[in-house]
């Protein structure tokens, strides 16, 4: 029951029989209730017929009084009862105002006292009618009213009748065979009508179901669609996003190891025609010895560092959810690691300005942050000109705190601002080899201010210098389905 199909199937399978099998139901009834009122209708216009001529022919004055009319008469009004309950298969009785029988069309209750509820409200002037279904008789009650010329009625007796519903019980029979006869073919009907219409209503889903698993078997890399309803269209979409997501990443991957090869062989390879250069030397000056084992050592440094860098982004890649988040000051670490970078900054004239608008209290990983402003304020001094400067601006509001880099530097092309955060990107290639750059450091501060949920922006401008801003919540709050 958790298919789609089988749901719209059911849906559809009670939709169409329910009501089906219910209004089936409720025309039988229909039936029965106006076959029986239309037949005691009919019944009660001919007892009140002969009621007529009973009152008529003073047949209650003196039943057994003897007249030759009298008794032909009687006989006429006899013979018309008989008739009338052979006709409808039942019985009628004549009762007189002291409750005796005077006349039985089944000549068993003549003379016998007749009182019960229905013949008492009979003989206070109110007819009465009674169906029993389940043994398929109606029982009513006739008045026989005598009325004078000055309007005045009396009533002389009742006519207690009593008729067989066989012919409606039986019509009810064929009918309910005809109507269960109806319903299984109606049931059958809509059980192939369901069967169809389901599988044509989840045919799209089908359809792309069909085409994730071309996907997922790697038959197909191609985008799937999904024409059919609003739905599937948005199934199909979110798949190809995941879709492009998972090509781009492999791309990325590709990417990241052609270039890891390429980064850790270069070092590899200088020391390699070094050391060769060396060798096929016989007698190599001192001077010359020491300047080829400086240039080793220098490769060996650069080696180093690109392992470092990789290790130390693999490590934020694994451990997103490791984060030591305490209570910092933002004003003395950022004082801290300008201090540790100054001598740096004089080697080439370059002024390092820290501009402090308020305290800034943060829940956040000391690591991490340090390791942040340590890569902008660095690449800020790295990438600048003779006599330059690099400014570091801190402020604050009731929800995050912003840490902006500013640099009178070499700036970045706009076309390049895109890729910035690119593992082993690198803008000037040949100038980042020259001071020492990997092309990891933006990577991985990047990968650091989005572990404490925050932002960094970019604005440059070739020859005139870089401005980089961070914003990151005062206050760390774990994600718990971002991190799973």
């Amino acid at each position: 029951m958790r298919s789609l199909r089988a749901r719209i199937f059911l849906i559809l399978l009670l939709v169409g029989s329910v009501p089906s099998i219910i209004m089936e139901a409720s025309i039988v009834n229909t039936y029965e209730s106006e076959a029986v009122e239309l037949r005691a209708q009919s019944v009660r216009n001919q007892l009140m017929v002969i009621a007529n001529h009973l009152v008529a022919n003073d047949f209650l004055s003196d039943y057994n009084a003897y007249s030759p009319n009298k008794k032909e008469s009687h006989e006429i009004i006899e013979a018309e009862l008989d008739m009338l309950a052979s006709l409808y298969e039942g019985r009628v009785m004549i009762i007189e105002p002291n409750f005796k029988v005077a006349l039985d069309t089944y000549s068993i209750s003549e003379g016998r006292t007749m009182i019960s509820d229905e013949v008492i409200s009979c003989f206070k002037g109110d007819n009465t009618y009674l169906y029993d279904s389940e043994h398929g008789y109606i029982e009513m009650t006739t008045p026989i009213v005598d009325t004078t010329d000055d309007g005045d009625s009396t009533i002389q007796g009742v006519m207690l009748t009593s008729i067989s519903n066989s012919t409606i019980q039986s019509t009810i029979k064929v009918l309910n065979n005809i109507a269960i006869a109806i319903e299984i073919l109606t049931v059958i009907l809509v059980i192939i009508f369901a069967f169809f219409i389901s599988g044509l209503l989840t045919q799209p889903f089908q359809k792309i179901t069909n085409e994730i698993a071309e996907v997922r078997a790697g038959y197909s890399n191609k985008p799937i669609s999904g024409k059919g309803y609003t739905e599937t269209v948005k199934i199909a979409d979110a798949f190809n996003q995941v879709l492009a997501r998972m090509k781009a990443l492999d791309d990325s991957r590709e990417e990241f190891v052609a270039n890891v090869s390429h980064e850790l062989k270069t070092p590899m390879t200088s020391i390699k025609v070094l050391a060769d250069s060396l060798m096929a030397q016989p007698d190599v000056p001192a001077e010359l010895y020491r300047e080829f084992m400086e240039d080793i050592a220098s490769e060996v440094d650069r080696e180093n560092r690109i392992i470092t860098d990789l290790l130390a982004m693999v490590k934020m890649d694994r451990t997103k959810a490791d984060m030591n988040i305490t209570t910092v000051n933002i004003n003395e670490l950022t004082e801290m690691i300008l201090k540790r970078l100054r001598p740096l900054a004089r080697k080439k004239d370059i002024e390092v300005v820290l501009n402090e608008s308020r305290e800034i209290i943060a829940d956040v990983d000391e690591v991490k942050i340090s390791l942040v402003l340590s890569n902008l304020v660095e690449n800020a001094i790295k990438y600048n000109k003779e006599h330059g400067w690099v400014h570091v601006t801190l402020d604050a509001d009731h929800q995050f705190f912003t840490v902006s880099v500013e640099d009178s530097g070499i700036g970045i092309p706009e076309d390049s601002l895109p890729h910035i955060y690119e593992r082993f990107y690198r803008v000037d290639k040949s100038h980042s080899r020259e001071i020492g750059g990997t092309g990891l450091g933006l990577a991985i501060t990047r990968n650091a201010i989005l572990l404490h949920r925050g932002s960094v922006t970019v604005t440059s401008e070739p020859g005139v210098g870089s401005n980089f801003t961070i914003k990151i919540p005062l206050t760390y709050v774990r994600n718990a389905v971002a991190d799973k």
